[in-house]
């Protein structure tokens, strides 16, 4: 009985904790068994001091997962085990964190999330990112080229790579990842190809002055007012739904109106139409539903704005689209690929015949990456109201209500400014007032290219 007894005080007995190893030990036994340390108010625990008595594979394991404890980030393999799954986590985590400061749109984020979870179906959660070689990268491409044409696959494939730049550039990876010639993006020929193709298949993506005035006549306020505005300033959906009324001054009929996509400065000068439909709609509008949207030009029946985005899926609910669908669909109008967006590629198509591209620009919100615009400081007013009143000119000519009889091509270009005529500039030698670009080369010699 008494050897029984002795037996099981031995087996119940605990192990005796262990000492630091020094003194400047970072870590302590706990008593739960693990090497511990307090980091940011709570215990971290590590290898168990049974195991490890004088705590060498906890120290280790301390000092890889240091600096991502310290900083509150939960602690990652090691760079050369970093998998697709890791990557695109903290991928997403870091632009989740940029949606959130605002600096990209709920919209921009679904696309990244939707690249993200691409990469995972193909490449598998385990895979270790360094491990990737050029025949993933092939059966990558091809599995986006299956759903995409050109120009889709070029702007994904793009998305592609900067998911793993970003596992370079901050040190999760050693190396770039090779990705070899079999992810290629697609030429420009094919994308112009399918440009073209598609031009045949559908006409152009805009509409003709005829069309506006049916368009106009139809809508009611207002879509009637935005309708204008898009055609007189280039306006898209998102730009008319955020278009807040203090920046709109009436009385000089002048717009100043960064673009909410690009934060690109845009001035738009209005016509007297514009302004009066404007002035006719701002006593009709509807009281703000919620605070944010008070200030806003445009609000629907219910008070709303009229295009919302998804803060979950980052999809948008387009209502001016889908009004201007409805009048398009009643004139018979509707056609692939033409949508209210098409007001926009109006107002650049017509707009750039008085070759002044700096202007159009400048009203259109479109971003200048020349050196000019590095040392240009402004923009004759003037130019604008240049600009503007030719597409006015050309909207409200008196016609019959048919297709033109003249019809532009498609795409027109120049091989080469005008002499003395630099590009976005207007002086003595350059088309003035409502002159058209037609008659100003009149008579004019022109350099042909040869061969």
């Amino acid at each position: 009985m008494n050897s029984n007894s002795s037996r099981r005080r031995r087996a119940g007995k605990a192990p005796k904790k262990p000492g630091k190893p020094r003194k400047d030990f970072p870590l302590y036994p706990h008593a739960g068994g693990r090497w511990a340390k307090k980091v940011r108010g709570d215990t971290v625990y590590f290898t168990k001091w049974v195991d490890d008595p004088k705590g060498i594979a906890a120290l280790e394991q301390w000092l890889e997962e240091k600096d991502d404890l310290l900083a509150g980030r939960k602690p990652r393999s090691k760079s050369d085990e970093l998998t697709v799954a890791d990557l695109c986590n903290e991928f997403l985590t870091h632009h989740e964190e940029r949606r959130d400061r605002g600096e990209i749109s709920a919209r921009t984020f679904q696309g990244l999330h939707s690249t993200c979870a691409g990469i995972v179906n193909t490449f598998g959660r385990k895979h270790i990112v360094v491990e990737l070689d050029p025949n993933d990268f092939g059966k990558l491409r091809s599995k986006l080229a299956e759903t995409r044409k050109a120009v889709a696959l070029r702007n994904e494939m793009q998305r592609v790579r900067s998911v793993f730049r970003y596992a370079y550039v901050n040190r999760l990876i050693g190396q770039e990842v090779h990705y070899g010639s079999k992810f290629g993006k697609p030429e420009l020929k094919q994308v112009r190809r399918e440009r073209r193709q598609t031009r045949d298949a559908y006409g152009k993506r805009m509409f003709e002055a005829h069309e506006i005035r049916r368009i106009l006549a139809e809508a009611k306020p207002p879509l009637h007012t935005m309708v204008l505005l898009a055609i007189n300033c280039g306006f898209g959906q998102t730009d008319l739904a955020r278009l807040p009324i203090e920046y709109v001054d009436l009385d000089s009929g002048m717009i100043d109106y960064p673009r909410p996509k690009t934060e690109a400065d845009r001035l738009c000068p209005l016509w007297p139409e514009t302004i009066a439909a404007i002035r006719e709609w701002l006593p009709r509008r509807p009281k703000a539903k919620d605070k944010a949207d008070a200030g806003l030009m445009f609000l629907t029946v219910r008070g709303s704005r009229w295009v919302k985005v998804s803060e979950k899926t980052g999809a948008p609910k387009d209502a001016i689209g889908q009004e201007f669908g409805k009048v398009l669909r009643k004139l018979g109008l509707k056609r692939p690929r033409l949508s209210f967006y098409g007001l926009r590629h109006s107002f650049r198509t017509i707009a750039d015949e008085t070759i002044d591209h700096v202007a159009t620009n400048l009203i259109m919100g479109h971003v200048d990456g020349t050196m000019g615009a590095v040392y240009r400081e402004d923009v004759a007013e003037h130019r604008l109201r240049r600009v503007a009143e030719h597409v006015r000119e050309w909207l409200f000519a008196e016609e019959d209500d048919g297709p033109e009889k003249n019809p532009r091509i498609s795409d027109p270009t120049d091989p080469c400014d005008p002499a003395g005529l630099q590009e976005g500039e207007t002086g003595s030698h350059g088309p003035q007032g409502s002159q058209s670009a037609q008659d100003f080369f009149e008579g004019r010699p022109r350099l042909r290219i040869v061969g």
